[in-house]
């Protein structure tokens, strides 16, 4: 016998050894082999089972019987549930809501699933711990794709600004592409911006953001940048830098840009 604690694999290999045929893992497990990373670390594997299999938890293999078991995918040899129902199992037994809504967030940003297919599972899934991960998928049908730009969101409703639109492409009046601004008013072509890799897992290098600001300059735009830490740290001094923000913009023509 190996006293060694098991490796993550021999753990995954135990609980679907328990499992049985046509079993496979879900929840935090699963949604870690499809490489996303905003996530808890895992502990109990969750695996499921068909609902006639009588086979029950043990340890820290993680038994659900089910009678909506899906077609799995493999991942480096392992079968692991559809990535929106790992997403979701794995978001209904998590009580943090920022967790749940970072972990959506980045599948969704990085182009795992699509916030209906989440919405789908939501509705026809087990409504078992649902109102969190209901929740944060609101913010994403919404079109805030990260933790800081659903922040953003809120305290532009503290605002009391018109509404605005979210992830929008801009162009000027050639046509041109100019930035797909974190918020974008059109009222008065206003642009705000949350600036940081750590909640855009995507982003281009420095260069870029320069470039995209000389370009929001050159169109006339007025660009309110925001670190995603101040959303939470100084809310009151973001709101009043939104306010002013839109007053300059409506101090002065708008621009002949149009959203996409």
């Amino acid at each position: 016998m190996n006293p060694a604690e098991p490796t993550a694999r021999q753990r995954i290999a135990a609980a679907l050894l328990r499992g049985g045929p046509d079993s496979m893992i879900t929840g935090l497990w699963a949604v870690r082999q499809y490489g996303l990373r905003r996530t808890p670390e895992p502990d109990d594997v969750h695996v499921l089972v068909p609902a006639e299999r009588e086979v029950t938890s043990a340890g820290f293999a993680l038994i659900e019987r089910t009678t909506r078991l899906p077609k799995p995918q493999r991942r480096d040899g392992i079968p692991v549930a559809p990535v929106h129902r790992a997403l979701l199992d794995a978001a209904r037994r998590i009580r943090d809501f920022d967790t749940i809504r970072a972990m959506l967030a980045e599948a969704v940003q990085r182009g795992r699933c699509q916030p209906e297919t989440l919405a789908r599972e939501l509705e026809f899934g087990s409504q078992r711990g649902s109102a969190l991960p209901r929740r944060a998928l609101g913010e994403l049908f919404a079109g805030a794709r990260s933790v800081a730009e659903g922040d953003a969101w809120r305290l532009w409703r503290r605002a009391g600004l018109p509404d605005c639109e979210w992830n929008v492409p801009v162009y000027d009046d050639s046509g041109a592409y100019i930035a797909t601004p974190d918020a974008w008013c059109d009222e008065v072509a206003l642009a705000w911006e949350i600036d940081s890799k750590e909640f855009h897992f995507e982003l281009a290098d420095y260069a870029d953001t320069l470039s995209r600001n000389a370009r929001y300059a050159a169109a006339g735009i007025i660009v309110l940048p925001t670190l995603p830490a101040r959303l939470r740290t100084e809310p009151e001094a973001v709101v009043r830098e939104l306010r002013a923000a839109y007053q300059a913009a409506c101090n002065r023509p708008r621009p002949p840009v149009r959203r996409g």
